[in-house]
């Protein structure tokens, strides 16, 4: 790998982004009970304050100090935070999942600095290196990381994952089972449930696929059309800040831990740096990758000591013993707080799950 200056804005993308900002329509919405997207006054905030209170420039520096390296042999490129430490430290692979990006991992780096860390953008994802396709399966992401982690001279790893991270590191430990030696999971991925469930489920397994069904029916349609309509979706997404700000913020806000305000968890500058990374990398469509090419598992049981650490108020959490199906767990952890952004929400818990990884590796 070499080091990569990371590519500043064009001054132009800026400059349209507040043109766009300032025309910005608000459009009437049907009132209902139950939720049906953004509150349209949290929306309102979140637009003027990017057209008048946010800077990008400032979070750019930032993102662009992080030691970003990337592949030069890879047949797919790929790019990453790497923050090592010394030579024999153990190396944990952090697998980002959607709708963030590396950012996810900004406060946990400092709480792991005797481990080197390695953080890469996947495919289609903000700050990634591009590929021919635009996007790629999780399956596709997880032998291109193996490729990038193997040119860096990373032989032997630990992988950490949340979300779609979550597919690409089960893949990763099945097809390159000999290049990880533990992995550390904040989900049980919804396909598992989803596409082909165990015909043998227990009431407590019948109760979370039940559950799981509830949620997809409810709140899962943005998977329905990510998967199906991409292209479509990528259009009005990709043309409209506020449209883009409408569906990242929604996710942000009723998939994290908060007490039903969105600044519970995130400031409205760090929404913004979330939102504003998609757009500046034009990246929102091809984020639909994993979602859109799918692909199924064709592997068995992930025979790789596994811990499982359970927030609370992330979106479905499994029962151990749907785990155990598919993964070797060797410890089981459930947190009484923290949402689907675990790691950015509560670094300190996430950073424990990290280390019992650690400890668990299987040394060959």
């Amino acid at each position: 790998m070499r080091r990569h200056d990371l590519i500043r804005t064009d001054q132009a993308v800026l400059d349209d982004l507040r043109e766009r900002l300032r025309t910005y329509r608000s459009v009437p919405a049907i009132q209902l009970e139950k939720p049906s997207g953004v509150p349209s006054a949290l929306l309102a905030a979140v637009v003027e304050h990017w057209r008048d209170g946010f800077d990008w420039r400032v979070q750019e520096e930032r993102i662009a100090s992080y030691p970003w390296w990337e592949t030069e042999l890879t047949a797919v490129p790929l790019r990453a935070v790497v923050c090592p430490a010394s030579p024999t430290a153990p190396v944990v692979l952090l697998l980002h999942g959607w709708p963030d990006s590396v950012l996810r991992f900004e406060r946990l780096f400092p709480l792991l600095p005797d481990i080197t860390l390695v953080a890469p953008a996947l495919p289609g994802f903000p700050f990634a290196a591009p590929v021919g396709q635009g996007g790629l399966s999780a399956a596709a992401m997880a032998d291109a990381v193996a490729d990038a982690m193997e040119e860096s001279g990373f032989s032997r790893y630990v992988v950490s994952a949340g979300d779609v991270g979550c597919d690409v590191a089960e893949a990763l430990a099945a097809h390159h089972p000999g290049a990880v030696s533990a992995l550390h999971l904040t989900d049980v991925s919804q396909y598992h449930f989803l596409h082909d469930p165990p015909g043998d489920l227990d009431a407590a397994e019948q109760e979370y696929a039940a559950r799981g069904a509830r949620w997809q029916a409810a709140e899962g349609g943005y998977m329905h059309e990510q998967s199906t309509r991409p292209g479509t979706l990528a259009v009005g997404l990709g043309d409209s800040p506020a449209g883009l700000a409408a569906w990242i913020v929604e996710k942000m806000l009723r998939w994290s831990d908060g007490d039903g305000s969105l600044t519970d968890v995130f400031t409205l500058d760090e929404v913004l740096t979330w939102v504003s990374a998609y757009w500046v990398t034009a990246s929102i469509g091809t984020s639909f990758a994993p979602y859109a090419a799918g692909g199924g598992r064709d592997w068995a049981r992930v025979e790789v000591p596994t811990v499982v650490t359970m927030f609370a108020k992330d979106l479905v959490n499994a029962p151990r013993q749907f785990a155990d199906r598919f993964f070797d767990v060797v410890t089981w952890r459930e947190f009484e707080h923290g949402g689907h952004f675990a790691a950015w929400e509560r670094p300190v818990d996430y950073a424990w799950g990290v280390r019992a990884a650690v400890d668990a590796r299987r040394r060959e």
